[in-house]
Parts: structure tokens; C-alpha cells; sequence
């Protein structure tokens, strides 16, 4: 399988925008496994809406309250199991956004990182461009690193910070591969203008 799991350093940090993306340039299909807060929002829909005609794949788990996922599958008298994330079999590239970070936790034992680490996928950094953005994605590359998964690079997310783009690129030994700037409306219009990646997903194989 051919792939990126996109992953972020903290919520609300730009996944699935940048997930539309790919999936969008790529032509890719898009699986984000477990959806918490479905109550107020559905990031398979909102990719759904960004790029047209892509291939949505429905989630193993879906749960209402905006909680991380150990805490909302709780809530609802569920567990998350590792073995019933089974990813689907996809004609081209996959896009697989994850659920907060990579420590967030799953169930009571295991973190968003074990799964990145069962599906074999190299990780792409989705980080905010401005203050706070150094420690939390130094600590994000860190520990992908301490389990030997491949990291394509960071897409940063805001009004661009050159000197934080050097300090990530320096301390994190890590290339960022793009910087989106605030968009006016996130629509698949915008999306569809956004400069393609110059970046391909076939530089990893899982």
C-alpha cells in the first residue's frame, strides 16, 4: 500500500485541510479511521466536499462527543481495538488522517503512534507556523523516531514564520515541505488553486 498517514501536533491544527489536499493532487482516496466529535462534524465529509470525486472511505469508528478517541469511545460504551482498524485496500495512493496527535490515546493501553506503526505508512507533520510550534513539533518528530517511522516532512499551517520554518528544519533534521497560508474560505475551489505538492507520495512504500 501506497500512502501518508497525516498527522498533526496538537487538534484543530489543519489535518484535514491538508488531507483534502493531497487527496485532491494526488488523486488519492482518504480514510480517517477513527472520527470523534461527529456530532458537530464529519472530516470524511468535509474532505468529501474539498475534493470532489475522491474515493471517501467510511470510518471504524465513529463516536459523538469532540473528546480524544479512548475518552469519547468510553463515553459511548465502546473500545477502540487495533485489530478492528483494518485499512481498506485502495486502488492508488491513501491518505489516512489520524485523530488529534500521535500520543493521543486510543484505548487504555495503546496510542495513536501504535497505529501508525502497524499500518506501515511514513508520517506527515501538519504544524502550525507560529509561536508554540517549535517544541510541540520537535517532540512529534521525536517520538515517530524512536519508532523507526519514516517521516516525509511537516506542512506548516498560518502566516508564514520564517525564522520557525529554519528552527524546525535545523533542530528537527526534517525538510518542510510546504507553508498554506489563511485562506479566505476553505472551499474545493480554493483547495484546487493551492500549489500542487512538490512532494510525491512514491517516495515511501510501505
Amino acid at each position: 500500500m501506497q500512502g501518508v498517514f497525516v498527522t498533526g501536533t496538537d487538534t484543530g491544527i489543519g489535518k484535514t485541510l491538508v488531507s483534502a489536499w493531497l487527496t485532491h493532487h494526488w488523486r488519492a482516496e482518504y480514510w480517517k479511521p477513527i472520527q470523534t466529535g461527529a456530532l458537530d462534524d464529519s472530516d470524511s465529509d468535509t474532505v468529501a466536499k474539498l475534493a470532489p470525486g475522491a474515493v471517501i472511505h467510511p470510518p471504524a469508528y465513529v463516536f459523538q462527543a469532540p473528546l480524544s478517541p479512548h475518552e469519547a469511545a468510553r463515553r459511548e460504551g465502546a473500545r477502540i481495538e487495533l485489530s478492528g482498524l483494518h485499512p481498506p485496500t485502495p486502488l492508488g495512493p491513501l491518505v489516512v488522517e489520524g485523530a488529534g496527535g500521535i500520543m493521543v490515546p486510543l484505548n487504555e493501553v495503546a496510542l495513536t503512534v501504535d497505529f501508525i506503526e502497524a499500518l506501515n505508512l511514513p508520517a506527515l507533520i501538519v504544524a502550525r507556523s507560529g509561536l508554540g510550534t517549535l517544541n510541540h513539533t520537535l517532540l512529534t518528530l521525536d517520538a515517530l523516531r524512536r519508532r523507526h517511522i519514516p517521516v516525509l516532512g511537516v506542512v506548516l499551517n498560518g502566516q508564514k514564520n520564517p525564522a520557525n520554518r529554519q528552527a524546525i528544519e535545523h533542530f528537527g533534521a526534517v525538510e518542510v515541505l510546504a507553508e498554506i497560508q489563511p485562506l479566505p474560505a476553505v472551499t474545493a475551489s480554493l483547495v484546487a488553486s493551492l500549489p500542487a505538492p512538490t512532494f510525491s507520495v512514491q517516495r515511501f512504500r510501505s
